[in-house]
């Protein structure tokens, strides 16, 4: 008789990370900037950290954002739209944020891992390689192979471009999200000594349109809040 495959541990509830510090009460200011009308969240899981900050900030704005929260995992979904059930404002989506297509290869993370001096070091390459893994076979089992989440919700909701995108999702999808909200006014970007956003915030930092208005080489794998200039 076959063995069964062990449960993902995207099925598993976890603590929040982001949960008030800096980075937090980052978030919680630029959901609360006038103007912020349209805020993606990008890996929200149970929604009691990053997307508790950015429902604080909403509910002070003027401009009464919505807020789109992207969770992969549908145990941590389901918590979070109960969660949130009783703020119209927030919408949950149980989607991926890219389609498996436009995750890197195992080559790819393996160049990284050997070549870039980050925290993802702190890991064996074989246990980092089995999240990617773990990773795809999750969106294969789910019927989310060809989710490509960001674009689908800017479709859905007709968004050129949103207000503010919290970049904090798969390990491995950071690159090609940022492609696809590229131009939003904030850009905040977790894990940026990782290979999440480690890329992305050195993009960000030499793209003039963008000042860097807020960052963190210490808290936990580090963060950074970018600024499109006015005017751009």
């Amino acid at each position: 008789m076959p063995t069964a495959a062990a449960p993902s541990q995207l099925d598993r509830l976890i603590p929040p990370q982001i949960k008030h510090d800096r980075f937090y009460r980052a978030i919680e200011e630029v959901a609360a900037t006038p103007g912020v009308r349209q805020i993606l969240e990008i890996g929200s899981s149970s929604g009691g950290g990053s997307t508790e900050a950015f429902v604080r900030g909403a509910l002070r704005n003027p401009s009464s954002p919505v807020l789109h929260c992207m969770e992969v995992s549908q145990p941590r979904f389901a918590a979070l739209a109960k969660h949130y059930a009783q703020h119209p404002f927030v919408r949950c989506h149980n989607v991926s944020s890219v389609a498996l297509d436009r995750f890197p290869s195992e080559e790819e993370v393996t160049r990284f891992y050997r070549e870039v001096r980050s925290k993802l070091r702190n890991n064996r390459l074989e246990k980092v390689l089995g999240w990617l893994r773990q990773d795809l076979a999750y969106l294969r089992d789910n019927g989310m192979a060809e989710s490509n989440g960001i674009r689908e919700i800017k479709a859905a909701n007709g968004i050129d471009v949103f207000d503010a995108v919290l970049i904090d999702g798969s390990e491995f999808t950071g690159k090609a999200e940022l492609e696809d909200v590229y131009g939003a006014r904030f850009l905040l970007l977790d894990d940026t000594r990782r290979f999440k956003n480690l890329e992305n915030v050195r993009r960000l930092a030499a793209d003039p349109q963008y000042r860097l208005v807020k960052k963190s080489f210490w808290l936990r794998n580090g963060f950074a809040v970018f600024e499109r200039r006015s005017g751009d």
